[in-house]
């Protein structure tokens, strides 16, 4: 693990060479989201191919794109683009990212994803609050040798989405008149879309939102001790007593890009206050 550490050290200090030191918060944008990216000001950007121990993205939607500058008047680290589990990434590698931004001195993490919808009251464009997670994935990101310079072998995960920064978000959210949902995230590898009976099971749970993404990375960050805040955009609602409507990949984008600028209006107002 000595290694490991060795090498998230490696990427944070080129990465500081490369855009300077000051960054507090970070920022993952999902499929279809990456449109906030284009508020950031003062940008200096690099392709994740240009970042040393950094996996390429290979999913529609997600740029690859690291991106340094400004936004809501405080210097962000923003990841335009994410790593998931299906596209056969080892949950170290998916995870990567997050562990060099805690050694960048990002404290405060942002994590947005298209999700589909669980809730019946839910319908495509709803933004959701993620106030909790289950984890469905088929692993762990913290299973192997606990790194100690970066957190505790058993994380408590009572508070994992800050309640603070939901609050705020609350707020913010009122202060612009954009509506909101709150809920819970479920997270599984994919890639397949739910099939009808696992959208039932995962309501029986008590899940709000289905996705791939956004867990491996906020368990990491928790245990880091970063601070997170997870939304989601519902690109697709649950309804299975319908079996001949389909999802694709395209309709989620579609929905995601439609909701963009009213999350990055949020998302930027959310800053301001933090």
């Amino acid at each position: 693990m000595e290694n490991l550490l060795d090498k998230y050290h490696a990427t944070a200090k080129f990465l500081i060479e490369k855009f300077g030191d000051g960054s507090r918060i970070g920022i993952i944008l999902g499929s279809g989201l990456g449109p906030l990216a284009n508020q950031i000001e003062e940008a200096k950007m690099l392709k994740y191919s240009q970042i040393p121990g950094f996996p390429v993205s290979t999913v529609q939607g997600h740029d690859g794109m690291l991106i340094s500058g400004f936004l809501g008047g405080k210097k962000v680290l923003v990841m335009k683009g994410r790593f998931h589990y299906y596209e056969g990434y080892p949950m170290e590698t998916v995870t990567f990212p997050v562990r060099v931004m805690k050694l960048m001195g990002i404290n405060t993490l942002i994590v947005s994803n298209a999700a589909g919808g669980l809730n019946l009251d839910f319908k495509p464009g709803d933004i959701m609050f993620i106030t909790d997670h289950i984890n469905f994935f088929s692993q762990n990101p913290l299973i192997g040798p606990n790194i100690d310079a970066i957190g505790t072998r058993f994380p408590d995960m009572g508070k994992t989405y800050n309640p603070e920064l939901v609050a705020k978000a609350k707020s913010v959210a009122k202060e612009l008149g954009i509506g909101y949902k709150t809920g819970i995230y479920i997270g599984s590898s994919g890639p397949t879309l739910e099939t009808p009976a696992e959208y039932r099971l995962f309501r029986s749970f008590g899940a709000d939102a289905t996705g791939m993404s956004t867990v491996p990375e906020v368990i990491v960050a928790h245990h880091a001790g970063i601070k997170c805040f997870g939304v989601s955009v519902i690109t697709n609602a649950s309804v299975p007593e319908d079996p001949d409507k389909e999802t694709t990949h395209d309709e989620v984008q579609d929905v995601a890009g439609k909701a963009a600028p009213k999350l990055a209006q949020l998302v930027e107002a959310l800053i301001r206050e933090i």
